[in-house]
């Protein structure tokens, strides 16, 4: 934006210089008045040139500004995308460990439950021997 406009405003200038250059030439006779207005009509020029170009630095610095805001936006966002990817690195590590705890007490479950099982048929197999040499000791 900064750069177009500042095209403009040299090439308006330009064709202004340009324009005044033909009139001059073309009107000879009247050449030491027309000097003289020329020279004011370039001052005028000038100063329109002068300001055009203080306004395009203006804009020039506020984009400036604004490039360095986006750009201290840009490095606070990753700064915290970094802390939160290490946040979620070690909290990878504890859902590793409890999946691992997990798995190791559903085994243990498994072989509490088949222990039960076994003591209980014992048991049952104790309490009918029992009640099997009681009740018909002949056999």
């Amino acid at each position: 934006i900064n750069q177009t406009s500042w095209r403009k405003a040299n090439l308006t200038c330009k064709i202004a210089i340009d324009n005044l250059e033909k009139a001059e030439l073309l009107q000879g006779g009247e050449l030491l008045r027309q000097r003289k207005t020329t020279k004011e009509s370039l001052a005028q020029t000038s100063s329109a040139i002068t300001e055009s170009l203080m306004g395009i630095s203006r804009m020039m610095s506020q984009q400036v500004q604004q490039s360095e805001e986006a750009m201290q936006t840009l490095v606070n966002s990753s700064r915290t995308i970094l802390d939160a990817n290490e946040e979620f690195k070690s909290m990878s590590g504890t859902i590793q460990l409890g999946r691992k705890l997990i798995t190791k007490y559903n085994r243990r479950e498994l072989t509490d439950k088949l222990l039960i099982f076994l003591a209980l048929a014992l048991f049952l197999a104790t309490v009918l021997y029992i009640v099997k040499k009681r009740l018909f000791p002949f056999l």
